[in-house]
């Protein structure tokens, strides 16, 4: 298998700079086993969802992650995103440029909090820093929005690159297939007698990392911090004990959901870190239909949805929805695998 295989040309325009209202994206269904494609609202996603279905989300909350600094020693600017923290007032972080930020380097972020460089993990390029004070951190930074939106972060950005269930601290992207669900959808499904289930998966910037190497096998995950709870894991289990289907929604709630499967042989309480990579051939043990946005050509997330359908399959619908104006990553249009 090859990163090549995994290509389509996209135009510029159709990358989305800015969301729409959440719901009124477009929706490419998707029917894999026939490759039958539809074209809805998003709202009309509730007609292929039944009652006795479950569908999954993952309520991890993005931090205000990115900072503007300097360091100390020479005023050289520099932008700083916390990736994790890692306890008594260290971070993980990345610094851009990325040559700057040495090892005992003191950095100024937002002419307020003032961290050392203590290491450098030299593969990745992050940096362990420990502030002298992380009190009101977030208050000061802004939104990570990711490398192909070409502006920077507003207000609409606080509040639209989070989901509304979003509650759990922890990522540096937003789990985009959840952004187009409103409240009303969510109310309109539950009436329906479908079930929900949450999952935690803190995105990390892995997820906008490019695949350097041509054989896929060679290409390494980051892991990534996640969790399942006892009362998720029970209702996606008697989900599938009563005939129900499982609805992922996005490619971070697959990878929790498969993770925890091979593990475990069924869904379980459990937390940890997992680096799955998926891509063709692989045998999805839980997930039935997946909720999805349109992804990089290249990209992790590409190779997931086409294991998920038929690769071929995946790019062909792709250029479809190029020739019928849907728009692209994290603040485009949706699509449904079924």
């Amino acid at each position: 298998m090859k990163k090549s295989d995994f290509f389509f040309e996209l135009p510029d325009e159709l990358i989305a700079q800015y969301p729409a209202e959440r719901g009124e994206s477009k929706l490419l269904i998707l029917h894999r086993d026939s490759g039958e494609i539809e074209h809805k609202k998003f709202r009309k996603i509730i007609d292929y969802i039944k009652e006795g279905d479950c569908v999954v989300i993952n309520d991890t909350k993005v931090i205000p992650a990115r900072f503007y600094g300097y360091r100390e020693s020479t005023n050289g600017k520099m932008e700083i995103l916390l990736i994790e923290g890692i306890g008594d007032r260290r971070w993980k972080v990345l610094v851009s440029p990325g040559k700057k930020g040495r090892v005992g380097d003191v950095l100024v972020l937002e002419n307020k909090f003032r961290c050392i460089v203590e290491s450098i993990e030299e593969k990745t390029g992050e940096r362990i820093v420990r502030f002298e004070d992380e009190e009101k951190l977030f208050e000061y930074g802004s939104v990570p929005l990711p490398p192909y939106i070409s502006r920077e972060a507003t207000e609409i950005d606080k509040v639209r690159y989070q989901t509304i269930y979003a509650k759990r601290e922890g990522a540096v992207a937003a789990p985009t297939a959840g952004l187009h669900f409103d409240q009303e959808i969510l109310e309109r499904l539950t009436d329906k007698g479908v079930k929900m289930a949450t999952i935690t998966l803190h995105v990390g910037p892995g997820t906008f990392r490019p695949v350097l190497v041509e054989d896929v096998n060679d290409h390494q995950m980051e892991s990534e911090r996640y969790e399942v709870k006892e009362v998720s894991s029970r209702i996606i289990n008697e989900t599938i004990e009563n005939g129900g289907k499982i609805f992922a929604v996005g490619t971070t709630t697959v990878r929790v959901l498969e993770t925890v499967a091979r593990q475990e042989n069924r869904i379980k309480s459990k937390k940890g870190r997992t680096n799955l990579f998926i891509y063709p051939p692989f045998k999805f043990k839980i997930v039935d239909h997946l909720i999805t946005n349109f992804h990089l050509p290249g990209s992790t997330l590409i190779m997931l949805v086409s294991a998920f359908a038929s690769g071929d399959r995946i790019l062909h619908t792709y250029n479809i929805a190029i020739e019928k104006g849907y728009r692209f990553y994290s603040y485009g249009d949706a699509m449904l695998i079924l």
